[in-house]
């Protein structure tokens, strides 16, 4: 099955939104050890994150794939420079909607951004076959090709314009080019604190099809409401935990 993702504008920060995440955000959105960072690492979508870079630099093994990465390169280091001021531009207008912990202030949240999305046009320069187009839910990724995969602000994010089948048709082709497990931060609406509302029956439709979910909180702190992420593993007749819990 096929989906058209909807990037018009309804709600929130408007239209989806290419952002720039650093290693740090990433290590605490997704709960990251040194041990997990050694794994081979998906993320997708990478957006214009320094993620990729940050950690291959480092020593591991990380690809990105999002679906804006099959704009040439330069006019995608244009855009990403431009995404990551409207975000800023947003969350200043709307910074009551935010827990300035992670950041201090906009001005902190702008300069690291913005350095981020500098280390990320560098290194697709240098590295383009790190940076591969695919778009959910279908990827250009063998089965159980990652150790772990990396998904932030898509799934939930937008669920104002994805619905529900495309979030399970997503999860499963996140899960199936997973060799172990799956993180998807975070768990509520773009702009907003309110938490997807059939998370309950998403969990119910994947554990349908062997993929077991829970939802563990994160010590990463800023979108308001936005502390939990979805842990999804595969469920095998050697898991008998996973394949009874509820």
């Amino acid at each position: 099955m096929t989906h058209d993702i909807d990037t018009a504008p309804t709600t929130g920060i408007g239209e989806m939104l290419i952002s720039s995440r650093s290693l740090d955000e990433y290590r605490s959105m997704f709960n990251l050890t040194d041990e997990d960072l050694s794994r081979t690492i998906l993320d997708c979508p990478g957006g214009a994150a320094g993620f990729t870079s940050a950690v291959n630099r480092l020593g591991g093994d990380v690809t990105a794939c999002d679906m804006a990465f099959d704009r040439e390169t330069e006019q995608l280091a244009v855009v990403a420079v431009a995404e990551t001021d409207r975000g800023n531009r947003y969350i200043r207008a709307h910074a009551e909607h935010y827990d300035w912990t992670f950041f201090a202030d906009p001005d902190e949240h702008a300069r690291v951004r913005r350095q981020a999305v500098e280390e990320f046009a560098a290194d697709i320069r240098r590295h383009p076959r790190r940076y591969v187009a695919g778009r959910l839910p279908s990827l250009p990724f063998p089965d159980a090709a990652f150790d772990l995969v990396l998904s932030s602000h898509l799934l939930f994010s937008y669920s104002d314009r994805l619905d529900h089948t495309f979030h399970l048709d997503a999860i499963r082709e996140l899960m199936r080019v997973a060799r172990g497990e799956l993180r998807v931060f975070p768990l509520v609406v773009s702009g907003s604190s309110v938490r997807y509302p059939r998370v309950d029956e998403l969990l119910t439709d994947l554990r349908n099809h062997d993929i077991a979910g829970e939802v563990v909180e994160v010590d990463y702190r800023f979108q308001r409401g936005a502390h939990h992420m979805l842990v999804c593993r595969h469920i095998t007749s050697h898991d008998p935990e996973a394949a009874g819990s509820a």
